[in-house]
Parts: C-alpha cells; structure tokens; sequence
C-alpha cells in the first residue's frame, strides 16, 4: 500500500474514532440520557476531565485531518516535494494526537478502576474506589448503587469504550508515524503507477 493511501485510510479511521470518543464522553455527561444528575456533586472526576472529548475527540481531529489531506493531491504544492511537507506535518499532528489518545486511555483507565460517583445508603461517594476494579467482575455490587440509577453500567460500558477507541487511536497514530516518516523520505508510489515503463 502506498504511504498516500495508507495515510487516508489512517486519517479516516481517526476522524471516525475521534467521533465515537466525543458522543461517549458527551453521553457520560447525562447519565441514563437523563440531565437530573448532570451536577459536579453527582458526577465523577474521570468524567469532568472530559478525556474523550477534549484527548480522544478534539485532539486526534489534528491527525485525522492532517492524515487525510497527506494522503491527498490538495494545494499544499502538486508534486513530489508538496506531498512530502504534507507528510512532515502529519508527523507531527500525529505526535499531538499519540498524547490526546494516551490522556483518553489513562483518564478512561482511571474511571474504570475507581468506579462511578455514586449514592449509597444516602451518601454519595467513589463506593468501589477501594475495590481495585474487582466491582467489573462482581455484578451483584452493581445494584448496591441506588442514585443515578444502572450508573455503574453506564459508566462501565462508556469508559469500556474510550478505553479501546483509544488504544486503536494509539496504534494508528503510531502507523502514521511511521508511515509519514517513509512518505517524507521515500515519497508516495502512487505518482509512478501511471508512468509508461
């Protein structure tokens, strides 16, 4: 596959997860689909940090974008040396995009560890905090949340899915990497497929 359209297959593909990670921090934002817990009070840090949003989301928008106009013809200069300063810039916005996808993974890894902000017996706090993350093996600890209701299963279902949008945003991040580096010293092959031989 030539580093051109390597680079817009990547670029599409973060487009594409940078999406899913800002529809699932915006949906752990109003647990249930519901804003009456949408309070500081009832939420947890993990989903404040907005790390699918703002690291997932908003960060690897920069790769995407920079990844799909590398792969292109776009105005950036038509031959051999425009592709290769549309590489040099992927490099780098994929470099950005490696740490947005790194915050999503820890902040995301974080939430499903400590578990979600919520009320027991009327006190509202981190329940499962102290559990080291066995309250995702143990179903029966789930119920023992009575406000917002099924919020452990919302929490674990989301934070599940930041977590491996983000661990596919770091290896493709890192494909770009690489395959930009190749595009800035080797070039694209697609400008000699046409040539007569």
């Amino acid at each position: 596959m030539c580093t051109g359209k390597c680079a817009r297959f990547v670029g599409l593909s973060l487009i594409s997860l940078s999406l899913v990670c800002i529809v699932a921090n915006a949906l752990l934002l109003v647990p249930n689909g519901k804003t009456t817990w949408t309070d500081t009070h009832y939420l947890s840090l993990q989903v404040w940090l907005m790390a699918g949003f703002i690291g997932g989301g908003l960060m690897i928008l920069c790769p995407g974008i920079s990844a799909v106009r590398a792969g292109g013809k776009g105005c950036c200069g038509a031959g051999c040396c425009g592709n290769r300063c549309r590489m040099l810039r992927s490099i780098f916005c994929s470099a950005f995009g490696l740490l947005g996808a790194i915050y999503c993974l820890a902040v995301s890894g974080a939430g499903l560890r400590i578990g979600p902000k919520c009320s027991m017996n009327g006190t509202w706090d981190y329940h499962f905090e102290d559990t080291s993350g066995s309250y995702l093996l143990n179903r029966t600890q789930w119920s023992l949340c009575e406000d917002p209701p099924g919020i452990v299963s919302w929490n674990v279902t989301l934070f599940s899915l930041l977590v491996a949008a983000s661990c596919l945003e770091i290896l493709l991040c890192g494909m770009q990497v690489v395959n930009a580096i190749i595009g800035v010293f080797c070039g694209d092959c697609r400008k000699n497929q046409g040539a007569p031989h």
